[in-house]
C-alpha cells in the first residue's frame, strides 16, 4: 500500500497505520487468550447472569467479562472476572454505556452507599441447642 493523500493535512503512512493496527490486534488476543483460558478452568462453564450450561462444542459463546470494565485487570485468582454468555455480556456493556451516557447528562442516581443496618434474622440462633437434642 502507499500512502494516501487526505483531503486536509499531510499523507497518511498507510504501512505505519496497518502495522499499529495488527501490533494492537496480536496484544488484544494474548492478554484475551491468557486470562480466558485461566478464568475456563477456575469457572464451571456456565453464564452466571442465564445460568445457561456450555460444554466443548459451544464454549466459543461463553466470554470472560471484567466486572471493573478493565480488561487490563487481570488478577490470577480471577476476582475481576466472571463467565457470561455472548448475550448475557453484551446486555453488562449495554448497561454500562447507558449508565454512562447518564452521568454524561447529570440524569444518572447517585452511587447508593453499603447498608450499615445488621441482619435481623438469625437462621442458626438455636443450632447448638438442636444438635444437642439430636444426641
Amino acid at each position: 500500500m502507499s500512502a494516501r493523500k487526505p483531503k486536509i493535512g499531510k499523507a497518511i503512512d498507510s504501512k505505519k497505520l496497518d502495522r499499529i493496527v495488527a501490533e494492537a490486534q496480536q496484544a488484544k488476543a494474548e492478554r484475551a487468550a491468557g486470562y480466558r483460558e485461566q478464568a475456563l478452568k477456575l469457572y464451571p462453564w456456565v453464564c452466571g447472569r442465564c445460568g445457561r450450561t456450555f460444554n466443548h462444542k459451544n464454549l466459543r459463546e461463553l466470554t470472560v467479562h471484567h466486572k471493573d470494565m478493565n480488561h487490563d485487570n487481570n488478577p490470577p485468582d480471577g476476582s475481576n472476572w466472571e463467565l457470561l454468555c455472548l448475550y448475557c455480556h453484551d446486555y453488562e456493556h449495554q448497561k454500562y454505556e447507558e449508565y454512562q451516557a447518564a452521568l454524561a447528562a447529570g440524569r444518572a442516581p447517585a452511587p447508593s452507599r453499603p447498608s450499615t443496618e445488621t441482619a435481623t434474622h438469625r437462621p442458626f440462633r438455636d443450632l447448638a441447642a438442636l444438635l444437642k437434642k439430636g444426641d
